[in-house]
Order: structure tokens, then C-alpha cells, then sequence
């Protein structure tokens, strides 16, 4: 990651600065710094046979295809598939989330809509987003685990054709 040229700057000047939402860059790698601490803490644990790939999957969920994720910035050609499929759970979950006392929920239509969206900016891997679609798994999600306000109508078709060929 790229450390800022400040660890903590309150200053109004440097706080007008702000290019996007509220966070100064200072913000953005704290909270980035997640990444790296998950992994120093899993790569220290004994993952019995079968789990070895824990730290390293834990790791990579904030990459992006485009190079521009986080710690590492991993280009797309050097994710694995479960790689990719760790980053679409994440996003998916996180935007669906009840529990997160800064945001409300995102209902099942706007979630999809957005992550359709993550596709065409190089986030998420259209290819297998397009079988989370048709797969229907993010029904068996919302059953389970969202609440009933937020399972609307889903257009599988007009996502799709928002989606890079």
C-alpha cells in the first residue's frame, strides 16, 4: 500500500482536499491497514491440511482486477478463481449487510445493479459474477441471512447486459 505523506493531518486545508467522500488518504490507509494486520495475525496460525490458502485468500479479497486493490495490488491475471470469488462474497455481503451502524442495508436489486457496475471498472470478474447471477446464490443468501425488506425483484437480463462481453 501507499503510505501517505502524513499519519494524521487535521488541518482545514489538508481536510478540503478530500477527493472523494470524507477520508483523507491519512483515513483511507488506516482502515486499508486491516489487510496486512488479518494477514501477519493468519499467517501465524497452524491451518491444519486443506486450509493453507486461508491467509493468502483473507488477504487478497480487497484486490481488484484492475491492479488498483489493496495491500498488494495484485493485477487481475494474478488472481486465482477463488480470489475473485472471495472479492464478489465480500462485496456482496458487505453491501447487503444490516449489522454496519455507518450505512443502511442495500436491498438485493441495488446490490447486484452496483456490483454489475464493479464488473465493468475492472473490481469484480464479470465472468463469474454473470454465474453468481444465474446460480442464483445470492437468493440462497438472502434468504438465509437478509431481511425481507430488502429481497426485491431481481432482473437477471438488464444486469447481465450491463456487464463487459
Amino acid at each position: 500500500m501507499k503510505l501517505p505523506p502524513y499519519q494524521q493531518n487535521l488541518g482545514e486545508l489538508h481536510n478540503l482536499r478530500i477527493r472523494r467522500g470524507t477520508l483523507t488518504d491519512e483515513d483511507r490507509f488506516k482502515i486499508n491497514e486491516h489487510m496486512v494486520q488479518t494477514y501477519i495475525m493468519l499467517k501465524g496460525l497452524p491451518w491444519p491440511a486443506g486450509l493453507e490458502q486461508v491467509p493468502e485468500l483473507a488477504a487478497t479479497h480487497h484486490e481488484r482486477l484492475d491492479g488498483k486493490g489493496y495491500p498488494r495490488r495484485i493485477p487481475g491475471e494474478r488472481l486465482g478463481v477463488l480470489d475473485r470469488v472471495m472479492a464478489i462474497c465480500d462485496v456482496f455481503e458487505a453491501l447487503t449487510a444490516a449489522d454496519r451502524p455507518y450505512k443502511p442495508p442495500k436491498t438485493l436489486s441495488e446490490t447486484l445493479r452496483i456490483m454489475a457496475f464493479m464488473c465493468k471498472e475492472q473490481h469484480l470478474d464479470a465472468e463469474l459474477f454473470r454465474y453468481f447471477l444465474r446460480a442464483r446464490l445470492w437468493e440462497n443468501f438472502a434468504t438465509r441471512f437478509m431481511k425481507p425488506a430488502q429481497q426485491d425483484a431481481v432482473d437477471i437480463e438488464a444486469l447481465e447486459a450491463l456487464l463487459p462481453p
